[in-house]
């Protein structure tokens, strides 16, 4: 997949959509006759290539389209989909609020490939109410009422000029309230690109916006450095809605009203936010090639928002992080329900299985960063994050960065901590780092 070219319409009231989607593809193989999308849930009602109907079949959550001859490997071509459903829960609907927004998955709402290891560059258009405001990924083009297909609505224009994986696409719309902070909290001595922010929020003040994100420009420019990478991106933004445990996407993220509340109260409680900013790069940027290496992802933002709040509250807030994290490995081990962190099955995932991921995933970077030093790890996860920005990764790669950094051989830590499960309690432990705080 090279480009995404959607047009998307929300039922708000009615909890559907439909839409239309043209795809630009280069063949991967020689004589490629067929290609295969996810579309959990969808209905596909049309094909075509060049204006040309094809025939496709519709087999549990994918829709394989049957191309009208061979392709030969190289070769770019485009199709275009129109599509309808009922998102069951990738795109939530809250009529009471005037709000639709996106979340894990994309393929519930728009026909992709729904691969961490594809990416693809994206135009999203999404027609709406026009009482409602939205953010979405990339940047902003415009927002009119004469392209919306009827009266009383108008059409959102957002690109990603940066190839992302189809599951960090998404929007957010809503009875918004919007803030725009250019580079407020970064010091000027801080020479890295600095994205515009925006903030919304239904019922919010321009005040209380502020103040929930305040620290956001700061989280960029301290991400931008340990990765050694600049932001992805020219803009960056962070809506409060309904209802959500908290979501990344490519260039913005989004975090419940309810959990903004407690960050107006304690800016102690901004970890998630952190978080969800970490993605931008490790997740985003750099993105484990399956779901097998999630831990790539997931437990390195864990880990990275951690350092932020050390950062930002001192030594005792990431001390208090780590005390967390090890008393839930330490359970998870005590119930028999620890896992190798290159996780063999992610399909189903149980909380269990989010925690060793999450919790002992950020964790193995505690003891890591403990056992090498703050010098080798922070250059080894610079390396690694240079290295492999824009493309997919394995365990094996960031061992290999961190060995590279270290100068030492780490089969024995990765096969403890990271290929095998009850790493905790395992025999061999002397020599292997056991969760001392890190200077």
């Amino acid at each position: 997949m090279l480009h995404y070219d959607a047009r998307v319409r929300p039922d708000i009231a009615a909890g559907t959509v439909d839409g239309r989607v043209q795809l630009q593809v280069r063949a991967s193989r020689e004589a490629l006759d067929a290609i295969e999308l996810d579309r959990d849930g969808l209905v596909i009602d049309a094909i075509d290539l060049e204006g040309k109907p094809l025939r496709f079949e519709q087999i549990d959550r994918r829709v394989i389209v049957r191309l009208p001859e061979p392709v030969t490997r190289g070769e770019v071509f485009r199709l275009e989909l129109h599509y309808h459903g009922a998102p069951r829960f990738g795109m939530q609907f809250h009529p009471q609020r005037g709000q639709v927004y996106t979340i894990f998955s994309t393929s519930q709402w728009l026909p992709v490939v729904d691969a961490p290891d594809e990416r693809a560059t994206l135009d999203l258009a999404v027609e709406l109410p026009a009482d409602l405001h939205a953010i979405g990924n990339g940047s902003l083009r415009d927002s009119s009422a004469g392209e919306a297909r009827s009266a009383g609505q108008r059409t959102w224009r957002w690109r990603l000029e940066t190839p992302m994986p189809s599951y960090t696409y998404g929007f957010a719309a809503g009875r918004f309230n919007e803030v725009l902070s250019p580079h407020a909290g970064v010091p000027e001595a801080d020479a890295a690109p600095r994205p515009l922010l925006r903030y919304v929020g239904d019922g919010w003040s321009d005040e209380e916006l502020r103040g929930v994100f305040a620290d956001s420009a700061g989280m960029l420019a301290y991400f931008a450095r340990r990765a050694g990478v600049a932001y992805p991106g020219t803009e960056y933004s962070q809506g409060l809605v309904a209802e959500t445990i908290g979501q990344e996407l490519a260039g913005l993220s989004l975090v419940s009203d309810a959990y903004g509340r407690e960050v107006l109260a304690a800016q102690e409680r901004q970890t998630l936010i952190a978080h969800e900013a970490a993605h931008q790069w490790w997740g985003n940027l750099v993105t484990c090639r399956d779901w097998t290496h999630f831990w790539l992802n997931e437990g390195f933002a864990t880990f990275l928002a951690a350092t932020w709040m050390q950062q930002r509250f001192g030594d005792r807030a990431y001390e208090e992080a780590v005390a967390r994290w090890r008393a839930r490995v330490e359970k998870l081990d005590a119930d028999g329900r620890d896992r190798a962190l290159v996780f063999a099955d992610w399909s189903a995932p149980t909380g269990d299985d989010r925690a060793v991921v999450y919790t002992k995933g950020a964790y193995v970077l505690h003891l890591l960063r403990t056992e090498l030093g703050e010098a080798a790890f922070w250059k080894g996860i610079g390396d690694y994050t240079r290295k492999h920005q824009g493309g997919s990764v394995v365990t094996r790669d960031f061992q290999q960065a961190m060995e590279a950094s270290s100068g030492r051989d780490l089969s024995a830590f990765f096969e403890r901590w990271v290929y095998r499960g009850g790493g905790l309690h395992a025999e061999g432990a002397r020599g292997v780092a056991l969760g001392r705080s890190a200077p």
